[in-house]
């Protein structure tokens, strides 16, 4: 018995391939290094070096501590959408009989719908486990936050090597919560699944499109361009 229709086969992939191709263009690629992301990646750098030359740093601590929270927060709620789809799973019956008086609901067997839950809740999975290895990376890098040289080693070897260091394991914790945003993202469009494979394929092109717009072509993207100057000064009329 065939559970996949060609159909649905066939936009299966499409959402499977966008997801692949999407990552590797954004982190293996010439163009990727241009992409917001990667811009950070240069601010980490530059943070470590102020870090470096500073004697309270009480706002790296602060900025760590933000990081940390946020992934945190993205992990948790991973874990709510993990249980949230297995209790869905566990109503079956009751949801394919409130779909199927739905105007746009798409007629679905038992099996079928069973397997694009358990598909939602693999995606959740993996974002969880990226956003706990991100939240223990970014427990690492606090770490070394504390462990910093003072101040009058800056400019030594070690201190030089230890901001390179530093910034390669924010860079990688960075990397990794991405990739569970990504997951997230690509959740939104696996939702299309659940009206047909028609909506799959239209909702999985919508979230690629307005990704690749965030990476490339956003206000934020922009603000990074080199012909980017700061805004004049305005004049305060006086009054007659």
């Amino acid at each position: 018995m065939q559970i996949l229709t060609p159909p649905d086969s066939l936009a299966l992939a499409w959402f499977l391939g966008a997801w692949l191709v999407y990552s590797i263009v954004i982190e293996r690629t010439a163009k990727g290094h241009s992409s917001l992301n990667a811009r950070m990646n240069h601010y980490r750098d530059e943070w470590m070096e102020q870090l470096l030359a500073r004697e309270m740093r009480m706002v790296d601590a602060q900025v760590t501590a933000a990081l940390q929270n946020g992934t945190a927060f993205f992990a948790s709620t991973s874990l709510i959408a993990i249980g949230g789809t297995l209790t869905l799973l566990r109503s079956t019956d009751e949801i394919l009989t409130m779909v199927s008086v739905l105007p746009f609901g798409a007629t679905s067997s038992r099996v079928l719908w069973e397997i694009k839950m358990l598909g939602l809740a693999v995606i959740f999975v993996y974002a969880f486990f990226k956003f706990a290895w991100s939240y223990r990376l970014f427990n690492y890098f606090a770490i070394m936050v504390g462990a910093a040289p003072p101040p009058r080693e800056k400019n030594t070897a070690h201190a030089q090597a230890f901001a390179h260091r530093a910034s390669r394991l924010c860079a990688d914790a960075g990397r990794h919560f991405n990739r569970g945003q990504r997951a997230f993202f690509f959740a939104l469009g696996y939702l299309g699944w659940f009206l047909g494979p028609l909506p799959l394929a239209l909702t999985t092109t919508g979230i690629v499109i307005v990704m690749w717009r965030r990476q490339f072509a956003s206000e934020s993207r922009l603000a990074f361009e080199a012909d980017v100057s700061a805004p004049k000064p305005r004049t305060r009329k006086k009054n007659p």
